[in-house]
C-alpha cells in the first residue's frame, strides 16, 4: 500500500486534475467537502493532504480547527489549495498549522515537487522524534553509548546531505569542528561545545529539499533555482525544529546564512538578533567554503580567505567571532584547516 494523499475541493474538476498529476506515485483519495473527508479519514488516515481554503459548509480553515482538536487527525500535513493571492489567509493557514500552499489552477511539477518535499520532510521529522523517544527510554548506564549513536546518527544525516554535492565533501564535519573550537575559544562550556558540534552537523540538512540538479548544476543558477536553493535554511529548521531533546539545534540550520549588517536570509535578522551560536557557525560555514574546492575554482589560499575575514567583520560576521576564526588562521601555519 503506497503513501496516501488526500484531495479535498468541491470542484469535481480540481479533483481530477490533481488525481491525474499524482495518481503515478501515490494513493490517491478524493472528498468533496470537509465533512465528507472526515467520513473517509475514518476508513484510512491520509499521509498527507491537499486541503481546498474555500468550501460550501466547513471550509479549510474550519476542517483545519477539527483536525487540531482531534490527537488521531492533528499531525497529518496538510498543504492548502487556493486561488487566492491574500496574504491574511495564507497567514491563518500557516498558524494553524499548514506546511504549505498550492496555488491554482495546478501546475503539475510544482505539485509533485512540493507533495513530495512535505512528505519527507514529515518522514524525517518522525524518524528524528522515533530516534530521540528510543534514546531517552534508555536506562542510565547505557547514556554514553546511546550519546554516541546519536552523533553518529547525525554524522550519518550531514554526510549524507554533504553528498548530494560532490563539491561539499565533509563539508559539515569540518564545520561543526571549527564551530566547536571557536566556541572554545570565546570560553563556552564543554556542554555548550558539543552543542554547537551538533547544530555544525546538521546545519545543512535543508538542503535534503534542493533537487541534486541543482545543487550540483556548473552553469549560473536561473533566479528560480537560485530561490529553490534559498529555503533550505527554513526546510531545515522544520526538519529539526521538533527534537525537544536538544533544545535549539534548529538555529545553525534557520539562521547560519544571516548577516551580521542584516541583509541576509531567510529572516534579516541583524547583529546579536541572530541567534550567538549561529553567528558561530555562519562564520565556520563561511570558512569552510572558501578553503574547499568548488566546480569553477581551487581551495583559496590562505591569505585571502584571511582577507576575505577581516573585510566581513561587522559586515558579513560577527566582529568577534571572525577574529576568533583569523586567530585560528594564524595558528594554523600550514594550512591543514581546509578540505584535503
Amino acid at each position: 500500500m503506497g503513501q496516501l494523499v488526500m484531495v479535498v475541493d468541491d470542484s469535481g474538476l480540481n479533483l481530477r486534475v490533481a488525481t491525474n498529476i499524482l495518481k503515478d506515485d501515490f494513493d490517491v483519495a478524493c472528498a468533496n467537502s470537509g465533512e465528507a473527508a472526515f467520513e473517509l479519514m475514518k476508513r484510512r488516515i491520509p499521509d498527507l493532504m491537499l486541503l481546498d481554503l474555500h468550501m460550501p459548509g466547513m471550509n479549510g480553515f474550519e476542517v483545519m480547527e477539527k483536525m487540531n482538536a482531534d490527537p488521531e487527525y492533528k499531525d497529518i500535513p496538510v498543504i492548502m489549495l487556493t486561488a487566492d493571492n491574500d496574504r491574511d489567509n495564507e497567514v491563518r493557514g500557516f498558524e494553524l498549522g499548514a506546511m504549505d500552499f498550492i496555488a491554482k489552477p495546478f501546475i503539475d511539477q510544482i505539485m509533485l515537487h512540493r507533495v513530495g518535499r512535505i512528505l519527507e520532510l514529515t518522514r524525517l521529522q518522525k524518524f528524528l522524534k522515533r530516534e530521540v523517544a528510543e534514546q531517552t527510554e534508555v536506562a542510565e548506564e547505557r547514556r554514553r553509548q546511546v550519546e554516541q549513536l546519536s552523533e553518529e546518527i547525525m554524522k550519518t544525516l550531514a554526510n549524507t546531505i554533504d553528498a548530494k554535492d560532490k563539491y561539499t565533501n565533509g563539508h559539515s564535519v569540518r564545520v561543526a569542528v571549527y564551530s566547536k573550537e571557536i566556541a572554545k575559544r570565546c570560553g563556552k562550556s564543554k556542554k555548550e561545545q558539543k552543542d554547537i558540534y551538533h547544530m555544525g552537523l546538521l546545519h545543512d540538512i535543508g538542503k535534503i529539499g534542493v533537487p541534486d540538479t541543482i545543487i550540483n548544476k556548473r552553469d549560473k543558477l536561473t533566479d528560480e533555482e537560485y530561490e529553490a536553493v534559498r529555503q533550505h535554511p527554513e526546510i531545515g529548521s522544520d526538519i529539526l525544529k521538533t527534537i525537544e531533546q536538544i533544545p535549539d539545534i534548529m538555529a545553525g540550520a534557520r539562521w547560519h546564512h544571516e548577516r551580521y549588517d542584516g541583509k541576509g536570509y531567510p529572516d534579516g535578522l541583524k547583529g546579536t538578533e541572530i541567534p550567538e551560536f549561529a553567528r558561530i557557525i555562519g562564520v565556520a560555514d563561511a570558512y569552510d567554503a572558501m578553503t574547499s574546492k568548488r566546480s569553477y575554482r581551487d581551495i583559496l589560499p590562505q591569505q585571502v580567505v584571511r582577507d576575505e575575514l577581516e573585510k566581513g567583520k561587522g559586515t558579513q560576521f560577527d566582529p568577534l567571532f571572525a577574529e576568533i576564526m583569523i586567530q585560528m588562521i594564524d595558528d594554523d601555519i600550514r594550512y591543514t584547516m581546509r578540505e584535503k
